[in-house]
């Protein structure tokens, strides 16, 4: 299924900060391959960041954001040990989940 989210998750005491990469090729169906035909669209339509059982971050995206989507956001309420686990599903049905624990 690809290549794995990266996660990077650290807490200062009060905030804990974010950052993803998820490996994605995000295309929008309008760019053309070298015998010019289009390349069907295949994009990250919704992605959730869950804490232990905690819905932190959701969102919706489109075929406007670019190949391997990198997201950076912060929240309270992580503290070091946390589970944290992102989760994406596509235009196709395809979907990856992975997780680390919060720095």
């Amino acid at each position: 299924m690809g290549e794995p989210i990266r996660i990077r998750a650290k807490n200062n005491g009060v905030l804990t900060e974010v950052h993803l990469l998820m490996p994605h090729p995000m295309e929008t169906g309008l760019r053309k391959d070298d015998s010019g035909e289009f390349i069907a669209a295949h994009f990250i339509t919704a992605m959730t960041v869950m804490v232990e059982d905690r819905s932190v971050f959701e969102a919706r995206m489109s075929q406007a954001v670019s190949q391997d989507p990198l997201l950076t956001f912060r929240f309270r309420g992580g503290k070091p040990g946390d589970r944290i686990r992102v989760t994406w599903m596509d235009n196709r049905g395809d979907r990856r989940s992975d997780e680390t624990r919060i720095a």
